[in-house]
């Protein structure tokens, strides 16, 4: 899922953070039945698995990277199901899940190939038909996002990826790339939000509700 210094990053002061990506319960009640299977791809410390568990969903799975992220989440909700896995692979069967979601899981994921590597595995294990609902980061418009962008210019190939203070790579999308990325999903709903960044910073994002095709 990220590079080697982004591994140790979730491991200590990752593992540490406050997530903030608002759900949009209208897009899940009104496709996702108490009954239906969903993974929290990148789930962290269980934040989004506690709020889908509260608004009635039980057949609920969350798989992280990291340990400490892992070690957390059993720790505040022990009774949910969490799993650590060495991403992208998905230990569940083809088709299996009726959505998968991905909050500020695509910005820890700096390269293209690893971002298409997941969004085909996450296209293996949902069913045709199912929903894929991802919540993420544009790149930013501001004097200091546009600083950061130019500084690491020249050390990765794709703007819009900088390191964090404490060293991790992060990227901030455009909107041809996000365009990209998800072509095969059919998109049904896109929205533009404002979302606190783990460092308490005020930061332009999207979310985004596709389905598999059926064909």
């Amino acid at each position: 899922m990220s590079a080697p210094t982004n591994n140790r990053y979730w491991e200590r002061e990752g593992a540490t953070k406050t997530f903030t990506h608002p759900i949009n319960l209208e897009w899940l009640a009104g496709n996702l039945a108490p009954e239906c299977r969903i993974l929290d791809y990148g789930c962290g410390y269980g934040r989004v698995m506690a709020l889908l568990y509260k608004e009635g969903y039980r057949q609920l799975v969350g798989v992280d990277a990291s340990e400490a992220m892992i070690e957390r989440a059993r720790t505040l909700y022990p009774h949910l199901s969490f799993v650590q896995i060495d991403p992208p692979d998905v230990p569940l069967p083809h088709v299996s899940l009726d959505a998968a979601i991905l909050f500020a899981v695509l910005t820890c994921i700096p390269g293209d190939e690893d971002q298409q590597a997941l969004l085909k595995e996450l296209g293996r294990v949902v069913r045709p038909g199912g929903f894929l609902y991802i919540s993420d980061y544009w790149i930013q418009t501001d004097d200091r996002s546009r600083e950061r962008y130019a500084l690491y210019d020249g050390q990765y190939s794709t703007y819009g990826i900088f390191d964090v203070a404490e060293g991790a790579a992060v990227r901030h999308h455009s909107r041809e790339w996000i365009e990209s990325l998800l072509a095969p999903w059919e998109q049904m709903a896109m929205t533009d939000i404002k979302v606190t960044t783990m460092n308490g910073h005020e930061a332009a994002g999207f979310q985004w509700l596709g389905r598999k095709p059926s064909g």
